[in-house]
C-alpha cells in the first residue's frame, strides 16, 4: 500500500458476533477508489464507531439487546485493530459512541434503553468504570417512533463543558454539563417542533451554530450556539427532501459539515440520496443546492475525508465515494463502488 495515496477509514456494519464487523478500508486520494485491507470479528452489530483524539483508540457502539461499548488498539501505519476492553452500557440498542476532545471519556447513547453513560478512558485506553449515566423518560406525538424516549446520539461541544444528547423521543436536545469527573448533569433543553424526531447533531467548526438531522419529518434544524452558557436557539429549518416528493416513505440520517464550514449534507434514507446546503457563515443559514442519488439503498451514515464524501448504503450492502468540489461542494460520483455487507458507519483513520 503506497500510504501517501491512501486514506484508511473503518467501516462498521450489522454483522453478527461470528462474521466480520468492522471493516479496515481505503480510499485512494487521487480517483476515489475504494478497497478493503482487514477486519475484526468478536462484535456483534458494531453499528457507530468512533476515533479517540490522539487515533491510537477506536471504540465501537454494539447494537444488541444488551448494549456493549468494545475498545481496540489501532495500528500507527496498517490501522489494524486488536481488541483491548468491553464494558455494558446498561440500556439496549447502543447505536451511538463519542470520545470528548480531551480523550478522557468516552460517551454512549442507548436508543432502546432511553439512558446515555459516560466511560473514563484508562491509560491503557481501555474503558474505566461508568462515571456518569442519565435517564431520559417521557413520549412525542408519533405513537409509532416515539412511544418512549430515545437518545439517538451524545455529543460534546466544541468547548467540551457540555455534552447534547438528540433525542429523537421527546423531541428535544438536552444540554448536559460534563464534570471533571465524567458525571452528567442536567443543563438545559432545546425544544423542536412535535415529530421531528431528532437524530444527529453537528457544531460548525468555526462559527456558534449548531445542526441537526431530524430522522421523522426530515428536516434539517439550524441553532444558534452560545457555548459560554450551553444554549442553542432554532434559527431556520428546510426540508430535506425535493419538493413535491410525497410518494416515498423517507427518514433522514446522517449529518456532516466540511472542514472550512461552508458545505452541509444530510442523507436521506428511502428517497437514498444526499443533499447539498450552503452555509452562511454571518447568519448560520441554508441554502438548498442539489440532491445527489447515493447508487444504494438506505444511505445510513457517510463521512468527509480527503476532499471527497464516502457514503455506507445499509441495504445496498455497498459503499460509494463521491468528489467534493472545492469551490461549491457539489458532489461528483466517482464510479467505484466497493461490496460490503450492511455498512452502517463510516470513521476516518488518523495516520501517523
Amino acid at each position: 500500500m503506497e500510504e501517501r495515496n491512501e486514506k484508511l477509514f473503518y467501516t462498521g456494519t450489522y454483522a453478527s458476533h461470528d462474521d466480520r464487523g468492522i471493516y479496515v478500508c481505503a480510499l485512494h486520494v487521487e480517483n476515489g477508489d475504494l478497497r478493503i485491507i482487514g477486519g475484526v470479528e468478536g462484535i456483534e452489530r458494531p453499528s457507530f464507531l468512533a476515533l479517540h483524539p490522539d487515533g491510537t483508540k477506536l471504540y465501537a457502539a454494539s447494537e444488541t439487546e444488551e448494549g456493549e461499548l468494545y475498545a481496540y488498539q489501532v495500528h500507527a501505519q496498517t490501522g489494524e485493530l486488536h481488541p483491548l476492553d468491553r464494558k455494558g452500557t446498561e440500556g439496549a440498542h447502543t447505536c451511538y459512541v463519542s470520545v470528548t476532545a480531551d480523550g478522557r471519556y468516552v460517551m454512549a447513547s442507548n436508543y432502546s434503553g432511553g439512558n446515555a453513560v459516560v466511560f473514563p478512558v484508562t491509560e491503557a485506553g481501555g474503558l474505566g468504570e461508568m462515571s456518569g449515566q442519565v435517564q431520559h423518560t417521557g413520549s412525542g406525538i408519533r405513537q409509532d417512533r416515539q412511544d418512549a424516549a430515545h437518545p439517538h446520539s451524545i455529543i460534546p461541544d466544541p468547548s467540551g463543558q457540555y455534552a447534547m444528547i438528540c433525542d429523537l423521543g421527546l423531541d428535544q436536545i438536552v444540554a448536559y454539563r460534563l464534570t471533571e469527573d465524567g458525571k452528567l448533569v442536567t443543563h438545559r433543553e432545546a425544544d423542536l417542533p412535535p415529530g421531528s424526531g431528532p437524530r444527529h447533531l453537528v457544531f460548525h467548526p468555526s462559527r456558534p451554530y449548531a445542526f441537526v438531522a431530524n430522522e421523522l419529518n426530515n428536516t434539517v434544524a439550524v441553532f444558534s450556539y452560545n457555548e459560554r452558557n450551553g444554549e442553542l436557539q432554532l434559527l431556520q429549518s428546510l426540508s430535506t427532501l425535493p419538493e413535491g416528493i410525497i410518494d416515498v416513505e423517507n427518514t433522514a440520517a446522517d449529518i456532516r459539515i466540511t472542514p472550512c464550514g461552508r458545505y452541509l449534507y444530510v442523507s436521506n434514507r428511502g428517497h437514498n440520496s444526499i443533499v447539498l446546503y450552503h452555509v452562511d457563515l454571518d447568519s448560520g443559514k441554508l441554502e438548498t443546492v442539489e440532491w445527489v442519488e447515493t447508487f444504494g439503498s438506505t444511505p445510513r451514515n457517510f463521512n468527509i475525508l480527503s476532499g471527497y464524501l464516502v457514503v455506507a448504503n445499509q441495504d445496498g450492502n455497498n459503499i460509494v465515494s463521491f468528489a467534493i468540489h472545492g469551490d461549491d461542494g457539489r458532489l461528483t460520483r466517482t464510479g467505484y463502488v466497493l461490496e460490503v455487507p450492511s455498512p452502517v458507519c463510516i470513521e476516518p483513520v488518523r495516520q501517523s
